[in-house]
């Protein structure tokens, strides 16, 4: 009897179903292989077409062309009032009343304070006195005269006497004129209790109060009134500015743009520029032996009140002018300690860098002294657009405040960069 192991085993199995892993790896990689193949044949052009190249990027640009330039000069400055009045007592006593509000506008002859008058009016009314008693003793003495006249002329009295009243009615009329001055005085005085505006202007505020004791002796200050619908603004510019521009106007380099025509623009405090321009009045021939500084003087309007007395403010002004000169958006140049430089238009429509020497500020442009010709094209806006360098660019003409981007028909991209940022590239 023979007992059989029944445990199965790869004898036990067909021959049809058994496969090594060896024999089954392949069929599943061939599909794979296939596709691979499909995909990058051996002369790696793929089969499926690409994406077209992006359009030419869109920027800003400015045709060089040289023009007059008036040459800006911007120097610093201090508002003074046209005309300005300290108002002071002129008589002794005690303010009684204040009648004006303090930082109002006040008209030439407004009264303003009101000093005790009581003394003033008494020695008015003693000095008056003192006049009707001159006036009575004169009126004795010429009734005096002409009662004695025909008694001289007849011998009836002495000559000596009638010079005596003769003289004695020359000694009226002088006490007379005497009285009418003192009256006059008292008036005077009497006046000046009432203390007035000695000009029109704006009034700050009141330095005394009512009750206060002012003197006479001591001028008192009561209030201090300031004109300011014109004002001055007084300015200082070096004396080696002045000669050098002189230089430059002898060597023809320069027009001189004449003290008469010089317009003075202000620039306030926050950088922003008074609407309405000054003028020149005069430049000062002597030079500041401290300082070594030129004072000059321009006449300002000042109706709305925004220039005060004593504001610290900035002038603009064009002493010269540049018969031909090229200015740029400052945005258009980048300044290095290497050297200045600008993006134009080269052939194919690439951008070139091109080194410019730039002379000085003209409010938000640079004056460009050398490196640019006439109908070239300079890049002021798109910097950030130019993302592939040497690629060409599509010109658009620039208009101040209006980006690149908007004549760009749909094309996406970041926005254009401000004027510092483009500046400090």
């Amino acid at each position: 009897m023979h007992l059989h192991d029944h445990t199965a085993s790869p004898k036990c199995v067909p021959a049809p179903h058994r496969r090594t892993f060896c024999q089954a790896v392949p069929m599943l990689i061939l599909p794979f292989a296939m596709l691979l193949a499909g995909c990058s044949p051996k002369d790696g052009t793929p089969t499926a077409p690409s994406a077209s190249a992006p359009p030419p990027a869109a920027v800003g640009v400015i045709t060089v062309a040289s023009e007059t330039v008036a040459l800006q000069s911007e120097l610093p400055g201090r508002v003074s009032p046209v005309r300005v009045a300290q108002v002071r007592a002129r008589v002794n006593g005690v303010v009684l009343k204040r009648l004006f509000r303090e930082g109002s506008e006040v008209k030439a002859g407004e009264l303003l304070f009101q000093i005790d008058p009581a003394p003033y009016r008494a020695a008015l009314d003693s000095a008056q006195a003192g006049l009707a008693k001159g006036q009575a003793n004169l009126a004795q003495a010429a009734a005096q005269i002409e009662r004695y006249k025909p008694l001289v002329e007849a011998n009836a009295v002495s000559k000596q006497e009638y010079l005596t009243l003769v003289t004695t009615h020359k000694q009226a009329e002088a006490d007379v004129a005497s009285a009418k001055a003192a009256v006059q005085v008292a008036q005077i005085n009497l006046d000046y209790a009432n203390v007035s505006a000695p000009i029109a202007g704006r009034i700050g505020q009141s330095l005394v109060t009512e009750g206060a004791l002012v003197s006479q002796a001591e001028a008192t200050q009561l209030a201090v009134i300031q004109q300011t619908t014109t004002v001055f603004v007084n300015f200082t510019q070096s004396s080696a500015d002045v000669l050098r521009l002189r230089k430059a106007i002898a060597a023809k380099q320069l027009r001189s743009a004449g003290d008469a025509t010089v317009a003075v623009r202000v620039v306030l405090e926050d950088g922003s520029e008074l609407p309405r321009a000054g003028k020149l009045l005069f430049s000062d021939l002597t030079v500041d032996a401290t300082s070594g500084q030129i004072t000059m003087r321009a006449e300002v309007p000042n109706a709305d009140g925004l220039l005060l007395p004593g504001q610290y403010v900035r002038v603009r002004l064009s002493q010269a002018e540049l018969p031909a000169g090229v200015l740029l958006p400052q945005q258009a140049v980048t300044r290095t300690g290497t050297g200045d430089t600008v993006l134009v238009i080269g052939p194919e429509s690439k951008p070139m860098q091109r080194p410019v020497k730039v002379g000085s500020a003209q409010g938000n442009q640079w004056l460009i002294l050398d490196g640019l010709k006439p109908g070239e094209q300079v890049i002021v806006d798109g910097f950030q657009k130019m993302m592939v360098p040497g690629a060409p660019v599509k010109p658009v003409p620039w208009k101040a405040g209006a980006p690149a981007s908007a004549p760009n028909h749909g094309a996406s991209g970041p926005a254009a960069p401000s004027p510092s940022a483009a500046a400090s590239k």
